[in-house]
């Protein structure tokens, strides 16, 4: 099972735009307060981290994801790599530009769920019922995507 949730949003950025472009391009600095990652390991070429989704009837979802990290004229993209070899994993892709004082970011989050045996567990009803609530879970993520990034930004100066 595939489910996607896409968030897009801009955040002013209180610092010089410098600063705007190296926060933008530091995930370990951006990411740092986003409340449904754990375990955010990052370096100057790729993002792992571990997405944490509670689904009702299957309860909590562990989803692991790596992207790579690539810098852009104006900003920085990942890449979601595959991870085929897990049974729950979550493909991230973004992008993120800075301009002045402004930070503008898209991301798109593929969750890949391997479901047990639908006819085991009631059939297409099952299937049907846990993929629209991951989907509503996964797009509450997206949603408060925004608040912890702008948690983990620099307090303005007095």
């Amino acid at each position: 099972m595939q489910i996607e949730a896409q968030q897009t949003f801009t955040l002013a950025f209180p610092g010089s735009p410098e600063n705007a472009l190296a926060f933008l391009r530091d995930p370990g600095r951006s990411l740092a307060r986003v409340r449904f990652l754990r375990d955010l390991k990052t370096d100057a070429h790729e993002v792992r981290a571990v997405l944490v989704v509670n689904v009702p009837m299957l309860g909590e979802i562990l989803l692991p994801l790596h992207s790579r990290l690539i810098h852009t004229p104006q900003g920085a993209r990942l890449e979601a790599c595959p991870l085929e070899d897990e049974r729950a994993w979550i493909e991230l892709n973004g992008d993120g530009t800075a301009t002045g004082h402004q930070l503008g970011y898209t991301f798109l989050f593929t969750a890949h769920i391997e479901l047990p045996n639908a006819e085991k567990w009631g059939g297409a009803a099952f299937e049907k019922m846990v993929r629209a609530a991951a989907e509503r879970t996964l797009s509450r993520l997206a949603r408060e995507l925004p608040e912890g990034m702008a948690a983990a930004m620099p307090s303005p100066a007095s």
